[in-house]
């Protein structure tokens, strides 16, 4: 019978250390899974950490998770991915709810996941409503809503001399990245452009 946490953050600059802070009061894990970077968007089976997991974990284990979130905001893949668990004698712990059992247990968790998914519309219609107002800005103003100059991110470098200086030069993407401070994808999309 193993303790084994699943961690999941939604973007690379963010970090799992205040999850983990949380979960490991007073508990040793046998084993850590996780996904950083994974929008809880993609299926629990879609991502690496969590189907390593599902691999991993045998009847009479508990796997702890930081909120229901963790495992997803689509309500029908966390109930699905709940269910899954619990249909192999997994328990499954939720800081803040406890151990989610079958039938009452199942039915929290529902409510929840509805709950999770409801925030992620609401993102999506947040974002696309400052999108509406940022090019609706623009288009009357020449600047958003907040003061930038362009709707998309600011440019890196000019394309055309990235490419000119690559050609010149007879250098390497690597080379070109290195002498303009740009990732490597960057260079290449400059070059097909």
């Amino acid at each position: 019978m193993a303790h084994i946490a699943y961690y999941r953050v939604s973007d690379k600059s963010q970090s799992i250390a205040s999850q983990r802070a949380a979960l490991t009061d007073g508990i040793v894990f046998d084993k850590e899974f996780q996904d950083e970077g994974v929008s809880g968007g993609v299926p629990a089976m879609h991502r690496p950490g969590f189907n390593a997991l599902l691999a991993y974990i045998r009847e009479g284990d508990t796997l702890h998770v930081y909120a229901i979130d963790r495992l997803g905001r689509d309500a029908i893949d966390v109930q699905m991915t709940i269910k899954l668990l619990l249909a192999k004698n997994v328990t499954v712990y939720v800081r803040g709810l406890g151990h989610i059992a079958k039938g009452v247990g199942e039915l929290i968790v529902a409510v929840l996941a509805q709950v999770a998914e409801m925030e992620k519309n609401r993102i999506n219609e947040r974002t696309t409503e400052g999108r509406k107002l940022a090019r609706a800005t623009f288009e009357a103003t020449g600047r958003t809503h907040k003061g930038k100059a362009s709707l998309g991110r600011r440019v890196k470098a000019d394309a055309a001399a990235v490419k000119q200086w690559k050609k010149d030069n007879s250098e390497t993407i690597a080379g070109t990245a290195k002498h303009f401070q740009l990732s490597e994808s960057t260079v290449k999309r400059y070059c097909k452009e």
